[in-house]
C-alpha cells in the first residue's frame, strides 16, 4: 500500500475528526470514558494502515489491514453509542457514521482481495 492510497489518506482525516470530536467531548460535554474508547479505535485505524506500508509479507500486511477493520468496527459502536446516549446528534452522528462506513467496506474489500490474492497493493 502506497502512503499516497486514498484509504490511508481518508484513515488519516477520519482520524483528525476523531481527535477533533474527543476534543468537543472533553472540553464541552465533560465526557471522557466513551470519548477516550473512540479517540483510541478511531485513530488506531490509520496506525494500522501506516503499518502495513511497511509490512514484510502479505501475511503481515493483510494482518495490519484486519487489525484497521476491527478497530473501524469497533470505532463505528463507539459512535452508535454516543448517539444513543445523547451525546451525539443525529445530524452529527450521521456526518461522521458514514466516514466510518466508507472506510468499513473498503478496508473489508482490501482484506478480501488480499486473501484471494490479487495483490498486496490496495
Amino acid at each position: 500500500m502506497k502512503k499516497n492510497n486514498i484509504v490511508f489518506e481518508k484513515s488519516k482525516a477520519f482520524a483528525l475528526r476523531i481527535v477533533l470530536l474527543y476534543k468537543h467531548f472533553s472540553e464541552k460535554k465533560n465526557e471522557r470514558v466513551l470519548s477516550k474508547q473512540l479517540l483510541r479505535s478511531g485513530t488506531s485505524i490509520g496506525a494500522n494502515l501506516s503499518e502495513a506500508i511497511c509490512a514484510v509479507s502479505r501475511a503481515d500486511f493483510l494482518n495490519k489491514v484486519h487489525i484497521a477493520y476491527k478497530e473501524c468496527n469497533e470505532t463505528r459502536y463507539w459512535l452508535a453509542l454516543l448517539k444513543e446516549s445523547g451525546y451525539l446528534t443525529e445530524k452529527q452522528y450521521k456526518s461522521i457514521i458514514q466516514d466510518a462506513d466508507e472506510l468499513f467496506f473498503l478496508l473489508a474489500a482490501i482484506t478480501k482481495s488480499t486473501k484471494d490474492g490479487k495483490g498486496r497493493e490496495a
